[in-house]
């Protein structure tokens, strides 16, 4: 029994730390644009240095 008063509050604290974590990555634009990276792999990049 008490292992629950150390277990819950440790959970609870886990639980409001990833809800602190999802909050922060969807307020600095984490999610704004998901297509853009699949993208940019299939683009060629004119710039990029050619290996030879």
């Amino acid at each position: 029994m008490t292992v629950l008063l150390i277990l819950i509050p440790a959970a609870l604290f886990l639980g409001l730390l990833g809800l602190v974590g999802f909050l922060w990555a969807l307020n600095s634009g984490q999610f704004d644009d998901l297509d853009r990276a699949a993208h940019s792999i299939l683009m060629e990049d004119d710039d990029a240095p050619t290996e030879g």
